[in-house]
């Protein structure tokens, strides 16, 4: 059968712009979909929830500056530090600076660069067409591909609360709209307990707003350790936040310029809607019924090769369901595409994979949490942990509250992680190789970590285990002080 291209890659996600330039990269026949019209290519959408993470790094200066009198640095017009309040915060100089980020991101990928590469980006919506062979169809043109990568992204999920459509709403993909104000809103209220919910309720509050957050379970970020959930639950409440867990959100109205909420048995009043109730599949207008792709609203059905119901067409990232992470996004596409490119014999392993939260303080896990590796190995467990404050460089930096808490078997394996405080995004990664390889705990506390640096907090739990190990050995015990006693002479 005779095809115009090796791989068609159906969105301009990042995760289908990275497969689109690694496949071209191996000197296959590539064509792009961005599924958008001509002039924006669909790129800037690509990294329009980059502007959620800028606005975060803008935020954490703020807060840096208005405690930097805690390390002898005053304001040269002001007695005292300046409280948040009164740092002078251009808002839309902001904004225009995280659009800028991801433009300068965006051009990496831009169409010119991928068409060098020898990528043909096609830049128009279309569906899919099942007869009289497997093709895609968009606006002029029939593609036909021997296989094809579904890398379209998601869409923000919307509950269904009464009046939220007509009184309009952010997400934290559109927050580029505040421009227009050009000011932080005075009161916020968020809707949703997803990941980028929380890092927005903080950051708005860091930037100046009053700032509500309404989750429906009992506690914020419920698929994390709890211990890290309540520690970065009371520092969103001592940066000002008003958290509301088991809450509902039924009702929402415009009264006299403000929208109010209905949640619970409370009327809240805000000058803006942020919602964070998670992503959905955006793939309702690509026809895949019609050629065989079985789907529902939480996702794609695949095997563990990323195939759909039609073994030749792929997908990866959001297509899946939910919301990727960037990076795990990335990863599927790498699995896919030498599927889809070669043979269907490599399977995703998410085994190691580590994922991080960026709030303040950072989440990040990797594997299994104390509680899973408790339900499944029981008293096999052992937990080790240290607290972010015993080491040298958190207390340089005035940032001490965190931990760190590791799930491993009696013999050493690793079974999970989970890192608390600042920079714990980075701090996780060698935690993750080494669970990832197979690598066991002891290595980790035999490798000399440099200080000061916070990654001395990964050496000094992993040393715990030996700790834990001789402290539950009387055996051990009794013939070192036998062996002792008797160098002494006694």
């Amino acid at each position: 059968m005779a095809v115009d291209y090796d791989l068609a890659i159906i969105g301009s996600s990042r995760a289908g712009l990275y497969a689109a330039a690694a496949a071209a990269s191996l000197k296959a026949r590539v064509a792009l979909v961005t599924l958008s019209g001509p002039g924006s290519a669909g790129f800037e959408e690509s990294y329009r929830g980059l502007c959620s993470k800028a606005l975060t790094e803008v935020s954490s200066v703020a807060q840096r500056l208005a405690h930097a009198h805690q390390e002898g640095i005053h304001s040269t017009e002001l007695e005292n530090a300046p409280a948040p309040e009164e740092i002078s915060l251009k808002f839309s100089e902001a904004l225009q600076w995280a659009a800028g980020v991801a433009t300068n991101l965006g051009e990496m990928h831009s169409p010119a660069v991928l068409a060098s590469l020898g990528v043909d980006v096609i830049a128009s919506a279309g569906q899919f067409y099942p007869k009289p062979h497997l093709g895609f169809e968009v606006k002029d043109r029939r593609i036909r591909a021997r296989t094809y990568l579904l890398a379209t992204g998601s869409k923000p999920a919307v509950p269904e609360i009464e009046g939220l459509s007509t009184t309009g709403y952010l997400t934290g993909e559109t927050l580029g709209q505040l421009a227009k104000s050009k000011q932080v809103p005075q009161s916020l209220i968020v809707i949703g307990g997803a990941p980028t919910g929380i890092e927005l309720a903080q950051t708005f509050a860091r930037l100046g707003s009053s700032v509500t957050l309404v989750v429906k379970s009992p506690r914020i970020l419920p698929h994390e350790d709890p211990e890290a959930a309540l520690l970065v639950q009371a520092q969103l409440e001592a940066e000002g936040v008003r958290v509301l867990t088991n809450t509902e959100a039924t009702q929402v109205r415009r009264i006299e310029g403000k929208k109010w909420v209905q949640a619970g048995n409370l009327a809240l009043e805000g000058d803006e809607i942020l919602l964070a109730a998670g992503q959905m599949l955006d793939v309702a207008s690509l026809n895949l019924e019609s050629v065989g792709v079985k789907f529902h609203r939480r996702g794609l059905e695949l095997n563990q090769k990323l195939q759909t119901t039609n073994p030749r067409i792929y997908a990866c990232g959001d297509a899946l369901g939910g919301e990727a992470q960037p990076h795990v996004a990335q990863y599927e596409a790498g699995v896919a595409l030498k599927n889809a490119l070669f043979l269907p014999v490599f399977k995703v392993d998410y085994h190691g994979i580590p994922r991080a939260i960026f709030t303040d303080p950072q989440v990040a896990r990797v594997g299994l949490t104390e509680a899973q590796a408790t339900s499944r190995y029981g008293r096999d467990v052992l937990l080790l942990r240290q607290y972010l404050k015993t080491v040298a460089k958190a207390q340089l930096r005035g940032e001490t509250t965190g931990f760190c808490k590791i799930a491993v078997r009696r013999n050493g394996e690793i079974l999970g992680a989970t890192v608390v405080g600042g920079d714990a995004g980075e701090l996780i990664h060698s935690i993750a190789l080494a669970l990832r390889q197979k690598i066991k705990i002891g290595a980790i506390a035999d490798m000399p970590h440099i200080w000061p640096t916070l990654s001395e907090i990964a050496g000094t739990t992993a040393a715990e285990w030996r700790r834990l190990r001789f402290a539950g050995n009387p055996r051990l015990q009794d013939f070192l002080k036998g062996w002792f006693n008797w160098r002494r002479g006694w």
